[in-house]
């Protein structure tokens, strides 16, 4: 194939390691810079996709939980026709499934031992619809919340703060009192512990309880179920599909996504993961500017070569042609060797973390501590190609001002001391 010259001249230059020693030094600082830049882009690869990972287990975790959708009474009391307002819902086609709850704070005492929780009051069979850990606990522990038994089932870090197992009672302390000639008393009552669920996700694990909606609504005094939570065919449509909601219900029903209810949790993330990115595309910049240097070198040492290229007729736009070629080329390898090799790592990641953690015989990921036992990876395509591309791009920009001075040599100057 007969490529131009300066293609041919530029590809020799970059792979040129003979001719001596100096030719053999600038080789190898430019070997140096693209295995920089295909580090800084593996590694950016790697942390993004772990991170990506982490969110999405975090997220499948909470969504095991919690709701796409919820809607409420604005005063905390029972809606007036749940049952309406569930079938209202369902006539947007992004609703699949509606369930009745109750939901309010309260404390849970043992003896000495007291916690704060999140009490909801669910329709098990109704529940089983929307969340799928009340799908999976179904014909388990939730099979025994009976409307008028007073059982509980408590988060397996509640329960365990607490000191608490299946068959033992605890005493939920109502947040608000009843008026009596002394004065406000707290409203209490014994609960019966049939059970205990693992989300395995830290804040529900450790300060969630479920009962019966009906015993909820007797010990809360809200008359009914004080809203209805919704799943959708799509979670990540959750927004506009609330959005939706919102208008179709009215102004006395109050609509909340999920997105909105953890929102400081996911603003934290976006916000770790963006500057986690600038972090790394700083490394990435640095790798790429190597290259000024390589390229520095290399123009002082082809000064003779620029000079008879010169005197054959090279044009200066020739002359930078070859050496933004010879610039390129390696910040096209470095960028590509460095994707291959982040995905590689990036896919394989569930293999490679428990090889070192047999090499070091240590734990990289306690569960007891993240509550996570693997590594989880998620490459995504919105964050593989903008690296790719701005690796690209630092490595194009570092060859602008090496090649322009290699253009604007002279040949009756280069040749004088030769």
């Amino acid at each position: 194939m007969n490529w131009p010259y300066e293609l041919q001249i530029g590809w020799r230059y970059t792979r040129a390691g003979r001719g001596g020693r100096r030719n053999r030094f600038i080789s190898f600082i430019s070997g140096v810079s693209v295995l920089g830049i295909a580090l800084g882009v593996a590694a950016l690869i790697i942390v993004l996709s772990v991170m990506n990972g982490f969110q999405r287990e975090v997220r499948e975790r909470m969504l095991s939980v919690v709701a796409h959708v919820e809607l409420l009474s604005y005063d905390g009391q029972a809606l007036p026709d749940w049952q309406a307002t569930a079938a209202k819902a369902r006539q947007n086609p992004a609703v699949v499934g509606a369930a009745p709850f109750v939901a309010a704070q309260a404390l849970i005492a043992r003896g000495d031992e007291m916690r704060g929780a999140i009490i909801r009051g669910i329709s098990p069979a109704d529940e089983a619809t929307v969340t799928p850990l009340a799908a999976q606990l179904k014909d388990g522990p939730l099979a025994k919340l009976q409307p008028g038994g007073w059982g509980i089932v408590l988060g397996i870090e509640l329960a365990r703060s607490l000191g608490v197992r299946e068959g033992d009672k605890i005493t939920l302390v109502a947040p608000s009192g009843d008026v009596t000639p002394a004065g406000v008393t707290p409203r209490l009552k014994q609960f019966t512990v049939v059970g205990t669920f693992s989300a395995g996700h830290y804040e529900y694990d450790s300060g969630l309880a479920l009962i019966a909606i009906e015993d909820a609504a007797k010990l809360f005094r809200t008359g009914g179920p004080s809203g209805v939570q919704l799943k959708l065919a799509d979670v990540n449509a959750a927004r506009e599909v609330a959005g939706e909601l919102a208008r179709a219900m009215g102004p006395d029903i109050m609509v909340r996504d999920w997105t909105r209810t953890n929102a400081n949790w996911f603003d934290a993330v976006q916000v770790e993961k963006r500057m986690m990115g600038i972090i790394l595309t700083l490394i990435v910049a640095v790798a790429a500017f190597n290259l000024v240097s390589t390229l520095v070198m290399t123009v002082t040492d082809k000064q003779a070569d620029i000079a008879i290229l010169r005197t054959l007729g090279a044009t200066p736009r020739s002359i930078l042609g070859i050496f933004m070629v010879q610039g390129a080329t390696a910040g096209i390898i470095g960028t590509f060797a460095g994707v291959l090799f982040g995905l590689l790592v990036a896919y394989n990641i569930d293999v490679i973390v428990p090889f070192i953690e047999h090499v070091l015989h240590a734990s990289l990921l306690p569960a007891s501590v993240y509550l996570i036992s693997h590594m989880p990876s998620d490459p995504q395509r919105g964050d593989i190609i903008p690296i790719t591309l701005i690796s690209l791009l630092l490595a194009f920009i570092s060859t602008i001002y090496p090649s322009w001075r290699a253009s604007r040599v002279q040949p009756a100057e280069a040749l004088r001391y030769e």
